[in-house]
């Protein structure tokens, strides 16, 4: 088994909620397996849907039939089933999350100047003192 693929006791509690299993109309869904791993596959990697790889299929295949399924709602039904009741909020673990140097909170440091004082400077210190004509 692969990283993102499921495991045997997870399949047998998602398999009866596909459309597709054998006994139901429609056609007959040989590769809802694989096909669920595809989709897992995208959603714990977070890569976009051409970058799928060949193993699972024809990456725009698997992506209308995920479309579809999730027009008829196939997907909230199996969340529903599968939902574990205390877990009504999902919290994410921010450790992972980087923040941008400046969301720091460092303090300014002393001999830093607002910007509109530091324009009215740079241009006092880069402006040529004015010299008269013998010196030149």
């Amino acid at each position: 088994m692969r990283r993102f693929e499921l495991s045997d006791e997870q399949w047998e509690r998602v398999e009866v909620l596909l459309p597709g299993r054998p006994g139901s109309p429609g056609r007959s869904g040989d590769d809802n397996r694989l096909f669920l791993d595809a989709v897992l596959w995208i959603a714990r990697t977070g890569a976009p849907w051409r970058d799928l790889p060949e193993r699972f299929g024809e990456s725009n295949s698997i992506f209308q039939r995920f479309n579809r399924w999730a027009k008829k709602g196939v997907w909230q039904r199996v969340f529903d089933t599968l939902q574990d009741p205390d877990l009504e909020w999902v919290m994410l673990d921010a450790t992972i999350i980087r923040a941008h140097v400046h969301a720091a909170g460092a303090r300014k440091k002393a001999g830093l100047r607002s910007l509109a004082g530091h324009e009215a400077d740079s241009a006092r210190r880069f402006t040529r003192p004015a010299m008269d004509s013998a010196t030149r």
